[in-house]
């Protein structure tokens, strides 16, 4: 895709990603400013949370409350309707990343099994389901590096990107939301799959941020479409009044260790249109 079809919506942010649209905007996590924020299609702005936690993933539930990862301390928070922040459920240690929240209101966290930016050695990470219920389980684990979820809309799949082994994973959700049948879902070749959504033909969109680029594969890893940009892709949305705006959360990227992992003031909130509208979670 031509470079002039891709168009800004927002523009000097920092590490943003997390972006969910949501009633009639779209919500997004500047990491490096420890904000949630709302951005309109005008590109009015509004920060609707503030979390000093790194990662910083959030999650829309079904009643329409948002959750938000709050990685330093292991707690999986809830916005209340007056903007207080509960905690909706403990996950029993910091270092969590991303988050989905199915039609059901499970919630399904990740997290890595090191801390990548105190430069640690690897350990695989694993997935985490917060219940309905509250109750709080391990569902899977030898993820190397688990990052963007997405849940199909027939709650019967979620699919999960793994960084590291640049494939995106696929499991069955159970009636109680744990997982079975764990499957490749797509080989990505040189493919490093960050943030993650689905569309209404089963097609996902990954965000790529050392190729710079937005890719809808199908299963099995076709390609179908890719978007080239001028910075890091870390994850990508469907949403807009017909769901067939592609939002995508970009920065100038320099790395886990350094100071800032991103260059200050490069994150921007792109918007392409799309084909197929977006279904599932998130």
């Amino acid at each position: 895709m031509a470079m002039d079809e891709v168009r800004t919506l927002l523009a000097g942010r920092g590490l943003v990603e997390s972006p969910r649209w949501h009633g009639d905007r779209l919500y997004f996590s500047d990491w490096s400013a420890g904000e949630v924020v709302s951005v309109g299609l005008d590109g009015s702005t509004e920060v609707v949370a503030r979390v000093a936690s790194l990662p910083l993933c959030t999650a829309w539930l079904p009643d329409d409350r948002l959750v938000i990862v709050s990685s330093a301390d292991g707690r999986l928070l809830r916005r209340e309707p007056d903007g207080t922040l509960a905690t909706h459920a403990d996950l029993g240690r910091p270092g969590w990343n991303d988050a989905v929240a199915d039609g059901r209101g499970n919630v399904y966290v990740n997290g890595a099994g090191f801390n990548p930016l105190a430069g640690e050695a690897f350990a695989p990470g694993s997935v985490v389901l917060a219940a309905a219920d509250g109750s709080v389980r391990q569902v899977a684990d030898d993820l190397a590096f688990p990052n963007g979820m997405t849940v199909t809309a027939d709650n019967s799949t979620l699919i999960v990107a793994d960084s590291y082994r640049n494939s995106l994973v696929a499991f069955d959700i159970a009636a109680d939301g744990g997982l079975s049948r764990r499957r490749v879902w797509a080989d990505l070749g040189d493919g490093v799959p960050d943030g993650i959504c689905t569309d209404a033909q089963n097609a996902i969109w990954y965000a790529d941020v050392p190729n710079k680029r937005c890719v809808r594969v199908v299963e099995g890893g076709t390609v179908l479409r890719r978007i080239d940009l001028d910075r890091g892709g870390f994850a990508c949305a469907l949403g807009g009044p017909d769901g067939q705006t592609l939002f995508i959360t970009a920065a100038d990227w320099r790395g886990m260790t350094e100071s800032e992992m991103v260059t200050p003031g490069s994150g921007r909130v792109l918007t392409t249109r799309v084909d197929v509208p977006g279904a599932g979670w998130p």
